[in-house]
C-alpha cells in the first residue's frame, strides 16, 4: 500500500476519487478531490513529509483541472482538482509548500486561474508588458500571432533602511549565459536580499508541444533545456510509453543510461571548470574544458553529435555502439579519469580556492528541504534524493548506485558532489560496456488512447526532471507539462546569497547553474 495513498485517504475519506487506469504507470497514485479540500490534500502530504514536485494546470472544456504531484522516497502521487471556466479560481497551497510561490504564480499568468490566498500575484514569466486577459496557454490563445504591446510596470521588492541600497544585474549578462534579472538589495558588501526575475528566454514550449505529433514532440522535448538534450529526450518518450505499452528492448534502455551519464560527466566537468573560473583560477577552467571537450567529441564521432541531441525516441534510440567504439569508449574513459583525479588533487590542495569556497552560498538542509530542492542542490544540503535509486527507471534497477550525499550547503559541497557524481558516472560507464545485452534498440510506439495521462520522472544531470502527458479527447497532445529542476533550484539560489558579499554571487550562482530556458517555459 502506498504511505501518500494512506495519508490521503485518512485526511479525505471519500472525497478522494482514485481513479486506476487514467494515470500511467499504473504505480503513480492519481486521485481527484473537491476543490474545497485541494488544500487539504496539501496538508496531508505535508504531514507526511512528502515533498511537492510539480503543481500545474490544463483546460478541459468546459473544466479547468489544477493538479499537484507529491513526492516521498519512490511514491509520486498526483492530486487533481476541477473548476469552472465561469469561476477560474482554485485554493493556493503556498502556505504549505514554497514552490508553490512560482508554480501557481505561473498557473495565473499563463493559464488565467487565480490561486485564492496567494500572497503574490506578479506576473511570472508571462511579462507585464502583455496584455491583462492573454493566456497563452489557453486553447483559444492563437500563438502564430504578434502579442499587442501594453506598457505595465513590476514591483520590485523593496529593502528600507540606513544604508541599503539595491544593486541591478542583468538581464543581458558579460557573457554568452541566457538573460536573467537579479536585483540585490546590500549594505557595504553584504547582501541582504536577492530577488530573481527569470521569463526572458520563455519561448512557449508547453503550448507548441499541443500543436506536435508524439513522435515529433520528442524533437522538441530534445531542446527545452540544450545542455540536458538526453535526459529530456528520455523523460518525454518514457512517458509515451507509459501511455501505449511499448515494449522498449532491453539494449536500448542501457543506451540511453550510456547517453545519460556521458551527459551527465560533460556538463559536470564544465560547472567545475566554472565554479573554479569564477574565484579566478583560471587554470583548472582550461583543464576541465579540454576534458569536456574530448568527450563531446567522441560523442559526434560515435553517435554523430556533440550532445547526442535526437538520438533518444519513443521506444528507444536512434543509434547503437559496436565493440570497436565500445574500445574507443573506455580509452576515453581511462585518460580522462587519470587526468581528472590530478585535477581534483588540484582543487583539494588550493588554499586560496578553499578560502572562496567553503561557507559561500550555504543553502542549509531545512531549507533545501522548504524548496523540494532536488538533484545536486539538494543532495550538497543533506537530502538523500535521485530518481536512479529511489525510482529506478530500467536499467537502473539492473546495478547498485552510490549516490553523494555532502550537509555543509555550500558552494565546495555543490561541487564535490560533482567530483565524485562523475567518479560514479565513470564507474556505471564501464559497466554498461561490459555488461550491456544484445539484441535490437527500439521497438513499435502506438498512439495513446485518448484521455489518459502519462508521467516519468528522470535523473538528469541538474536533478529530477518530470513530464507529464495528457491525451485529448481525440487522442492528442492535450497537455505536456514540463518541470525541469531548475523550476525549484532557482528558489534555493535566492535563500543562499544573503550573507554573502556581493563578488561571490557568481561563484554561488555557477555552483547552483541553473537553467533560463528549462525554467522559461
Amino acid at each position: 500500500m502506498s504511505m501518500l495513498k494512506d495519508a490521503i485517504i485518512s485526511e479525505l475519506g471519500s472525497d478522494a476519487k482514485f481513479l486506476d487506469n487514467y494515470q500511467h504507470p499504473l504505480s503513480v497514485v492519481f486521485c481527484s478531490v473537491p476543490k474545497a479540500r485541494f488544500l487539504d490534500a496539501a496538508k496531508a502530504m505535508k504531514k507526511s513529509y512528502a515533498f511537492l514536485a510539480a503543481e500545474w494546470a490544463a483546460e478541459e472544456t468546459p473544466w479547468f483541472g489544477i493538479f499537484a504531484c507529491y513526492r516521498w522516497m519512490n511514491e509520486y502521487l498526483i492530486v487533481k482538482t476541477l473548476t469552472t471556466m465561469d469561476d477560474p479560481t482554485f485554493p493556493s497551497i503556498t502556505k504549505k509548500y514554497l514552490p508553490a510561490y512560482r508554480f501557481e504564480r505561473q498557473i495565473h499568468s499563463l493559464m488565467g486561474l487565480t490561486p485564492l490566498g496567494h500572497p503574490d500575484l506578479r506576473p511570472w514569466i508571462k511579462f507585464e508588458d502583455w496584455p491583462e486577459n492573454a493566456y497563452p496557454l489557453r486553447k483559444k490563445f492563437d500563438a502564430s500571432k504578434p502579442m499587442p504591446y501594453v506598457k505595465g510596470d513590476y514591483e520590485w521588492v523593496k529593502a528600507e533602511g540606513e544604508g541599503v541600497y539595491e544593486i541591478p544585474v542583468g538581464p543581458v549578462h558579460a557573457g554568452i549565459i541566457e538573460p536573467g534579472h537579479f536585483r540585490f538589495q546590500a549594505v557595504g558588501e553584504m547582501v541582504i536580499n536577492l530577488e530573481e526575475r527569470l521569463g526572458y528566454v520563455h519561448k512557449g514550449i508547453e503550448k507548441l508541444f499541443e500543436s506536435l505529433s508524439w513522435q515529433s514532440g520528442v524533437r522538441l522535448a530534445a531542446r527545452v533545456s540544450g545542455d540536458t538534450t538526453v535526459a529530456h529526450s528520455i523523460a518525454y518518450s518514457t512517458a509515451l510509453e507509459s501511455m501505449t505499452g511499448c515494449v522498449v528492448p532491453e539494449r536500448a534502455y542501457w543506451l540511453r543510461a550510456l547517453f545519460l551519464e556521458r551527459e551527465r560527466i560533460a556538463n559536470h566537468l564544465g560547472d567545475l571548470g566554472a565554479i573554479c573560473n569564477d574565484a579566478a583560477f583560471a587554470f583548472m577552467l582550461y583543464q576541465l574544458s579540454y576534458l569536456k571537450e574530448i568527450m563531446l567529441r567522441t560523442n559526434h564521432r560515435l553517435f554523430g553529435h556533440r550532445f547526442i541531441m535526437d538520438r533518444v525516441m519513443p521506444g528507444g534510440v536512434t543509434v547503437d555502439i559496436d565493440e570497436e567504439g565500445k574500445r574507443e569508449m573506455l580509452a576515453e574513459l581511462e585518460r580522462i579519469s587519470k587526468d581528472f583525479e590530478r585535477l581534483v588533487v588540484i582543487y583539494d590542495e588550493s588554499s586560496s580556492l578553499e578560502d572562496r569556497v567553503r561557507e559561500t552560498g550555504r543553502l542549509a538542509a531545512e531549507q533545501a528541504r522548504q524548496i523540494c530542492a532536488v538533484g545536486i542542490v539538494a543532495r550538497a544540503s543533506g537530502l538523500n534524493v535521485d530518481c536512479r535509486l529511489f525510482n529506478p527507471f530500467p536499467p537502473y534497477d539492473k546495478f547498485k548506485l552510490n549516490v553523494p550525499v555532502l550537509i555543509s550547503g555550500d558552494v565546495h559541497a555543490r561541487a564535490w558532489v560533482r567530483v565524485e557524481e562523475i567518479r560514479e558516472s565513470i564507474r556505471i560507464i564501464r559497466f554498461i560496456l561490459e555488461s550491456m545485452p544484445e539484441g535490437s534498440i527500439s521497438g513499435a510506439v502506438d498512439k495513446p488512447p485518448s484521455n489518459t495521462a502519462g508521467f516519468a520522472a528522470i535523473e538528469g544531470w541538474r536533478g529530477e526532471i518530470i513530464y507529464w502527458l495528457q491525451a485529448g479527447p481525440n487522442g492528442e497532445i492535450n497537455r505536456c507539462m514540463v518541470r525541469d529542476p531548475s523550476a525549484v533550484n532557482w528558489l534555493g539560489l535566492e535563500q543562499a546569497i544573503p550573507d554573502n558579499i556581493v563578488p561571490d554571487f557568481p561563484l554561488c550562482n555557477k555552483s547552483f547553474n541553473q537553467s533560463y530556458s528549462g525554467h522559461d517555459l
